[in-house]
């Protein structure tokens, strides 16, 4: 059962942030902010993208990235376990 919702704070390039969160979620809140802030901080430090609104945008365009190409490197994984548990399956009725 989840409980009511507590105030965490967080910093994102030096500016803190309060954000409602489920006591449970909060080490990976703490966790997500602290890569978030990482992100940002090495994007600003490249120097070419002013404005923390564009730093922003852009490391939830690279954090996206990241979890896109994560989630097709899973899948191919994972379907080429099905193709593999297939054959072994097709095998197996065969005999």
């Amino acid at each position: 059962m989840s409980s009511s919702p507590r105030n965490i704070s967080v910093t994102l390039l030096g500016k803190e942030y309060v954000v409602a969160c489920p006591p449970e979620a909060e080490a990976e809140l703490l966790k997500a902010a602290a890569y978030l802030d990482k992100k940002m901080q090495d994007i600003r430090a490249g120097g070419r993208i002013i404005g923390a609104e564009k730093v922003a945008v852009m490391a939830a365009l690279n954090i996206t990235y990241e979890l896109q190409a994560s989630q097709a490197a899973e899948r191919q994984v994972v379907n080429s376990r099905l193709d593999h548990l297939s054959l072994l399956l097709e095998k197996t009725l065969s005999e």
